[in-house]
């Protein structure tokens, strides 16, 4: 009897040991799915960072373990001498597009550089100032987003100075995507600075390698740049933003709209600024595709002067449908639909280009080519580009 009780709880021990080490694999298998952001992995930046004179551009989206970066170093007490703040500003609370001056923070004390009113690129006498640059800001991958092309400014900055550039590197909720015309040097603008697609495929810290190695800085200065990759990321994996990157994309399947939609900023149709939905919805006053009814109205932080604001709109509701990539169909019906009306379609056509990269999507609309015929005139130029970007590469290519 003692003999067969003996055996009976060292099977009970083996197998609550077998169970154990399984949960604990388990464990570690979930952890290692789990998404760290560049900005996270505090071990690999910080000693670049203590005695320095530190300056990072960050928004919003700057956060490690639902704090802000800024709030995160000062604890660590990394001397950050100040703050450059992109478009929307440093707390994310401003127009697309409304320029702002430099300030204090009034939360720290900290002097605000705005890098989206006179001056997009610091000058030298800010830069000596410091001796490192951290950029550290949630990107969607479309190339007209500007957050990317402050980035280009601030190594450009950095490079003129001899400063060390540190990305902290997010996932891009596009990544999966490589489409759409490949900029031509005419229409550079600051909603287009790179020979890059539309939807490029690249997270921030690829780009700015590419940015760097394709000798795209006007430097006569070779600039110092660390990257700080994410762990456990995947270009197709499904990533939502944990805060919105900007005032008009609330949500995921915004950011997932925004590349189809933003080209509708050149036309006279909304979409959905000044509504509780913007990026999601499509709508006009005299032409109507569809039959959704909205009407855009003031939301200072969001769209102050929405257009057509306070007008009955009627048009298309998106947020059932799931897009995946650049979806030219809903230009081509509603370009279609006014010309059947005989109204401009493109009536701001120079924004239209500079947002394109190019002046050959809008004539193609125009001229009636279909989505298949665009998209299959850009593919050499997407082919060569695919293949110049992999020495950039962090992560395995899907494309």
């Amino acid at each position: 009897m003692i003999i067969k009780l003996t055996v009976f709880f060292k099977t009970i021990t083996l197998l609550f040991s077998v169970y154990l080490s399984c949960f604990s694999l388990t464990a570690n298998a979930d952890e290692e799915q789990n998404i760290i952001v560049g900005a996270e992995r505090l071990a690999q930046y910080l000693p670049k960072l203590t005695g320095k004179r530190v300056a990072l551009v960050v928004n919003q989206t700057s956060t490690v373990f639902d704090k802000h970066l800024v709030d995160i170093l000062l604890k660590e007490n990394i001397n950050i001498k100040m703050i450059f703040a992109p478009e929307h500003g440093f707390r994310g609370m401003r127009d697309a597009g409304e320029k702002f001056d430099s300030s204090i923070d009034t939360k720290t004390g900290i002097a605000l550089v705005s890098l989206y009113g006179k001056n997009r690129k610091p000058s030298l006498s800010i830069m000596s100032e410091l001796d490192v640059i951290i950029f550290d800001i949630q990107d969607v991958g479309v190339r007209f987003y500007t957050y990317i092309s402050t980035m280009h400014y601030m190594m450009e900055a950095a490079a003129d100075a001899g400063i060390e550039f540190i990305v902290l590197d997010r996932p891009n909720p596009n990544g999966a995507y490589i489409d759409g015309p490949v900029l031509e040097d005419e229409f550079r603008s600051f909603v287009g600075m790179h020979q890059i697609p539309l939807l490029h495929g690249l997270t921030v810290a690829e780009l700015a390698q590419m940015i760097k190695g394709e000798h795209w800085l006007k430097s006569e200065r070779n600039l110092a740049l660390t990257v700080v990759k994410v762990k456990n990321y995947q270009r197709d994996l499904t990533y939502n933003l944990p805060i919105k990157p900007s005032p008009n994309l609330p949500n995921a399947h915004a950011v997932s709209l925004y590349p189809s939609l933003a080209f509708f900023e050149a036309t006279p149709v909304s979409i959905g600024r000044g509504t509780q939905f913007p990026f999601e919805v499509i709508g006009h006053n005299e032409v109507n595709v569809g039959n959704f009814s909205f009407t855009p109205v003031s939301t200072p932080g969001a769209a102050s002067k929405p257009k057509l604001m306070n007008k009955r709109l009627v048009g298309e509701d998106l947020r059932q449908v799931r897009s995946q990539g650049l979806d030219l169909s809903l230009l081509l019906r509603w370009q279609k639909a006014f010309a059947v009306k005989k109204i401009t379609f493109f009536n701001s056509p120079t924004f239209m280009d500079k947002l394109a990269g190019t002046d050959k999507l809008r004539k193609a609309i125009i001229s009636g080519q279909t989505a298949q015929q665009i998209k299959h005139s850009w593919q050499a130029d997407l082919d060569i580009f695919k293949q110049k970007r992999r020495p950039y590469l962090l992560y395995p290519d899907i494309n």
